[in-house]
């Protein structure tokens, strides 16, 4: 299944935490944090303005990108975890 995000939305994947074992003690994966990195998979067409044209998406598909912690809704498509925000929960681009 595909999904095209409508409007501002973009679809994002998140991107594997680094592993960092400390002391040798190991972080079960339920108590760690979810990344604040991701991948963009699929982009809107953009805003639609109030004179009816639309605000292009500065962002691409491929862009990994930097966003707040408690940024987008997550939605799972073909057993794979996404999460679908609006172009302005992104914080930067990551280069």
């Amino acid at each position: 299944m595909q999904l095209k995000p409508l409007q501002d939305r973009i679809l994002v994947k998140r991107l594997a935490e680094k592993e960092q074992v400390r002391g040798g003690i190991i972080i079960p994966d339920t108590a760690k944090e979810k990344p604040m990195e991701g991948e963009i998979v699929a982009v809107g067409s953009g805003k639609v303005k109030e004179d009816g044209s639309r605000q292009p998406i500065d962002v691409k598909v491929g862009d990994k990108v930097l966003f707040g912690k408690y940024s987008g809704t997550e939605v799972k498509i073909d057993d794979q975890e996404y999460l679908i925000m609006r172009e302005d929960d992104i914080l930067g681009i990551i280069q």
